[in-house]
Parts: C-alpha cells; sequence; structure tokens
C-alpha cells in the first residue's frame, strides 16, 4: 500500500485529489495538510511514501517545507512531489534542488497523476511533460556562480558518467540498459551508486547535478 500526504491549502483541490487516488486499490491518503508547517509535521507523525505539496501556500511554503522534508533524516523515505498552478513556475529549479522528486501542473490527467504517485516511490525523476528539462537547464544555466566539478563528480568512473547523463536524458533503467548493452539490474546498481557519490536524494537530483556540472546539454541524446 503506497501511504499519501496532501499538501494544499484549497480544499477543494485536496478533495477532488483524493478522489482519484482512493479509487486506486494500492493507494492510502493517511493525511492532509493545508500549509507547508502542518505537512512537515503530518510527515513527522505520519512517515507517508509520498507528499503531493502545492508549491504556493500561505506561511511556510511548499518549496521551504520541500528543503525541511529532505533535511531530516527521519524523512529520508518520503518523496515529495510538487504541484503548480503554472509549468514555467520559476520555483521549479529551486524545488528540485530543495529535494523534491518531480514536478506536476494541477491540470495534468488523472491517469498521469497516478503515474507520478508511483513513479515517485520508485524514486525515479518525475516532471510534468509541460515542465522540459529545458526548463531545468535554463535554470541551471542562470546561477551565477554554476556548480564546478569537484571530488564527488571525480569519483564517479566513465560508465557511471555515461548512466548519469542518460538519467539527466530522463531515460528509465531499462532504457540506459538498452542503450548501454548492460542488464537492467547493472543500470539500478550504477544509478544507485552515483546518488551515492554525489550525495543526491534520488534522480532528479541527479537530473540538476549533470547540468550543473555541463555533462548535458538540453537535447543532446537527440542530436
Amino acid at each position: 500500500m503506497i501511504r499519501i500526504l496532501l499538501a494544499d491549502d484549497q480544499r477543494l483541490v485536496r478533495a477532488g485529489i483524493r478522489s482519484i487516488l482512493e479509487d486506486e486499490d494500492d493507494f492510502e491518503v493517511v493525511g492532509e495538510a493545508a500549509d507547508g508547517q502542518a505537512a512537515v509535521s503530518a510527515c513527522r507523525a505520519l512517515q507517508p511514501d509520498v507528499v503531493l505539496m502545492d508549491i504556493r501556500m500561505p506561511g511556510t511554503d511548499g518549496l521551504e517545507a520541500a528543503r525541511v522534508i529532505a533535511a531530516d533524516e527521519r524523512l529520508a523515505t518520503v518523496k515529495v512531489v510538487m504541484l503548480t498552478t503554472f509549468d514555467l513556475d520559476d520555483h521549479v529549479y529551486g524545488a528540485l534542488r530543495a529535494g523534491a522528486t518531480g514536478f506536476l501542473v494541477k491540470d495534468t490527467e488523472p491517469a498521469e497523476l497516478l503515474h507520478a504517485v508511483r513513479v515517485a516511490v520508485r524514486g525515479d525523476a518525475l516532471i510534468s511533460p509541460s515542465i522540459t528539462r529545458r526548463l531545468i537547464a535554463e535554470f541551471a544555466s542562470m546561477q551565477k556562480n554554476s556548480a564546478k566539478a569537484d571530488a564527488r563528480l571525480d569519483a564517479l568512473t566513465g560508465r557511471e558518467r555515461e548512466v548519469m547523463r542518460l538519467v539527466a536524458a530522463g531515460c528509465t533503467n531499462d532504457e540506459i540498459a538498452a542503450r548501454l548493452v548492460l542488464s537492467p539490474l547493472t543500470a539500478k546498481t550504477h544509478v544507485s551508486r552515483i546518488m551515492a557519490k554525489l550525495g543526491a536524494r534520488d534522480r532528479s537530483q541527479v537530473v540538476v547535478l549533470a547540468y550543473e556540472y555541463g555533462m548535458v546539454s538540453p537535447g543532446w541524446l537527440t542530436e
């Protein structure tokens, strides 16, 4: 059973999302919160698998709540998927850096929402199709003091760098395995080692770091 917490300041929005989720046999909505501070408290009390978090809420917003959750070792297994009204929200990059697993726009189709929850539980990066890798790259390039290659990157093997670039391109473990002629289990092992060496919470942070380090550029996989 996948345990889910809903965090949104609009009760009607929470009710609508709850109704979609509770139609699934493997989902359980364990709680709701109307602001970021309440969401953090609920996470600590309920230990959900996934938090669907509105980015804009009164008081402590979703972005700050995501930072707190990501920094709390007691909540290391909690995945945060941010919900936003606008797909060009300038908080996308900051939220991914803060530790959010991914982003969805609120007008996403129910099937995509359900898929997002399952993807988040697996620890995969999830970004709504309308929030493209181009946008992540754009915000990464706007950082005046962009991250430079450091000891963590130096620790990666050549194969791990290849895998990291494919993760940044949005490839699944199976797709990485097919491209590099590996078994899916080996691809998964490489991804896990990359995350450990980089100190990344999940694949989304690997994506952001790949752009920051200049390892990939938008559309490189299809060039």
